[in-house]
């Protein structure tokens, strides 16, 4: 039995996108980080798609290179076929979206990684393990690379599986043209076209542009190219049309384009066309390996296609299954896709990189309870910094690099520690209230979008909020303006947001308070990717809870459940009540473990070795209590 649905081969890079959009590239100011090359975004698009799918590539050994790598293992990936090469860089690429026509790039790809690929890194095993190899052609550009590139397809054909052709034409990594013409997609070569028509007979599925059928079959009049490509290929031909959608040729070529087979297309704004062919191939594939037949082959590339265009950037801009089926079943609402925010929320949702079904979490993002802590015991606030580090520590020695751990952590105070945990595969919450506001004030000031803009992807934007349904018309503004500012913030930046609320401060609580501020907050359009929420007491207020949150949101990452300091045994009792709810997926709690320690440790009664050991022993106490209420619960997440 293969495991593998279609393995993809050839380039990999770092995309660095121009933030601005409407410019030269030239007046670009900042850029944002993507995985770009094509049989590196089409094997991210399949993935998302629900295909088993891998990438035969060669990444540099530096931090670009273990981007890419990790980006693909987050995306579903296998990445058994990427090698990382100890002498060369990773390639990247500088691009821009001048508008819908424009699209400026440089190709940084001087003797790059992925184009030293070679005959000995295809792994006859591997290749074998696959339904499908799909190649793309400037893989077909290098006589090293080429020869790697004929070698799997041989063992793809040898062992049964189809082969896919996206003929990728970019004259300039062909040699045609110099490094400032990386947007031109077409100059007539007779070279090129006998090295394309060279393998043709070797595909079962050839997919190109226009312009790509051009050259591949050495004529720019489009029928007669096809009949070229024709006689020396017996593949389906899939030509693409831009807004006309695309039509697919399974035997002999008619009279005119509108002859072949074609698939619903799906009329959308066009804001950036960098990519969209990538997203096509990706569509088109999940419909040829999963045997549907080609006009319903071509509605999954259109509408993947259509995806690619409304959105920044080219793998981040592909839809994953639900999301492709959702937009299907709804039917476009706004062509500007990018702005239709309900759809935009399932995109974000079910896209996001990594899984949490468990959340043990630390937290010791505390401020003012630690500083007063300082202040009673007699010592420098300035000792607050250092104790986190130790929290950290004690973190760290109880998850043992496990799934499943995290911690929560400022900058202010605990900036050291949090720097500390960056890549350390913790889950790291960042706070940005104005400890005990209320109304809620945030620590970070009201340019929130460009302080956010200085974080790393990884960390998660948590808020605290003390908010009652009873509260008065101008508090509940006065909150609810800043968290919609805040959430906007996190999402503009690809941050993932927590909303912690903790209504029983402000005022009496029953089994439906939390309840009614979770549906206030979806009712103005504020969607937490997580929930911390107080301990309550009933079966039924967590119930309630749960409920509203998966009727709104199915995709929500889930609750973790926050400590006030309660006792040991009042914890105990309140992770068996909730953790029979799988939406609750775990803690995050931190004066219970720490108070009493950072009394000693400021007190100078106990050492950091000592402290750090008292914590873990907490630490670990709690997480193991949690596990215990989970599987008594029956394992619920």
């Amino acid at each position: 039995m293969k495991t593998l649905d279609v393995i993809t081969i050839g380039r990999s890079s770092v995309d660095l996108y121009g933030a601005q959009i409407g410019g030269r590239l030239e007046d670009m100011a900042s850029f944002n980080k993507y995985i770009g090359g094509s049989p590196t975004n089409m094997a991210c698009g399949t993935a998302r798609l629900g295909l088993k799918s891998a990438l035969i590539t060669r990444v540099g050994d530096e931090h670009m290179g273990r981007f890419i790598r990790e980006q693909l293992i987050a995306e579903g990936v296998d990445v058994r076929g990427v090698i990382t090469d100890p002498d060369r860089l990773t390639a990247l690429v500088l691009l821009g979206v001048r508008d819908q026509e424009q699209f400026p790039l440089i190709f940084y790809r001087e003797n790059c990684a992925d184009m030293a690929l070679c005959e000995d890194d295809i792994d006859p095993n591997f290749v074998a393990d696959a339904r499908c190899v799909t190649v793309t052609g400037t893989h077909l550009s290098h006589p090293r690379t080429r020869a790697a590139v004929l070698k799997a397809l041989r063992l793809a054909r040898e062992n049964g599986a189809k082969t896919a052709l996206d003929i990728d034409y970019r004259p300039n990594l062909w040699g045609l043209s110099g490094h400032g013409d990386g947007e031109n997609r077409f100059i007539a070569s007779e070279k090129v076209t006998k090295e394309l028509q060279a393998t043709l007979h070797l595909f079962d599925l050839i997919v190109g542009t226009e312009e790509e059928f051009h050259i591949a079959g050495g004529t720019t009049d489009t029928l007669q190219a096809l009949e070229n490509v024709r006689a020396v290929s017996l593949a389906t031909l899939v030509c693409k049309r831009g807004p006309m959608g695309a039509v697919a040729f399974t035997g002999d070529i008619g009279a005119n384009l509108d002859d072949g087979i074609s698939g619903p297309g799906f009329p959308v704004e066009v804001f950036n066309v960098l990519g969209a062919g990538d997203g096509f191939m990706s569509g088109l594939l999940k419909g040829w390996l999963t045997d549907q037949d080609w006009q319903i082959s071509l509605k999954y590339a259109n509408a993947c296609g259509a995806f690619a265009v409304s959105r920044h950037g080219c793998t981040p801009a592909y839809p994953s299954w639900e999301e492709l089926q959702f937009f299907f079943d709804r039917g476009i609402k706004n062509p500007s896709l990018r702005h239709d925010a309900e759809l935009e929320q399932i995109h974000w949702s079910t896209n996001r990189i990594g899984d949490w079904p468990e959340m043990r979490v630390f937290a010791f993002d505390h401020r003012m309870q630690l500083e007063d802590l300082a202040d009673e015991v007699g010592v420098s606030r300035d000792r607050v910094g250092p104790f986190k580090k130790l929290c950290l520590a004690a973190a760290t020695e109880v998850s043992g690099g496990k799934p499943g751990y995290g911690i929560l952590c400022d900058p202010r105070l605990g900036r050291d520690a949090l720097y500390a945990a960056a890549g350390s595969g913790l889950w790291i919450g960042r706070p940005v209230e104005l400890p005990g506001s209320r109304p809620l004030q945030l620590e970070i000031g009201p340019d929130i979008g460009s302080k956010l803009a200085e974080w790393p992807v990884e960390h998660v934007v948590k808020v605290l909020c003390f908010y009652h349904p009873d509260d008065d018309v101008a508090m509940k503004a006065a909150q609810e303006e800043t968290i919609l500012r805040l959430a906007d913030g996190a999402r503009a930046n690809r941050l993932e947001f927590l909303l912690e609320v903790i209504p029983s401060k402000v005022a009496e609580c029953d089994d439906h308070t939390t309840t009614k501020i979770i549906e206030r907050f979806y009712e103005i359009g504020v969607y937490p990717d997580w929930w911390k929420l107080e301990p309550m007491k009933t079966d039924a207020a967590w119930r309630h809870a749960c409920d509203a949150i998966s009727r709104h949101d199915p995709y929500c990452r889930g609750i973790v459940v926050l400590g006030l300091e309660a006792p040991e045994a009042e914890l105990v009792a309140s992770f068996e009540v909730a953790a029979k709810h799988d939406m609750v997926k775990g803690f995050a709690v931190g004066r219970t473990i720490f108070v009493g320690v950072a009394r000693d440790w400021f007190a100078g009664n106990i050492d950091d070795e000592t402290a750090v050991a008292k914590m873990a022993e907490k630490y670990r106490t709690l997480c193991t209590t949690w596990d215990a209420a989970r599987q008594k619960a029956g394992g619920a997440a």
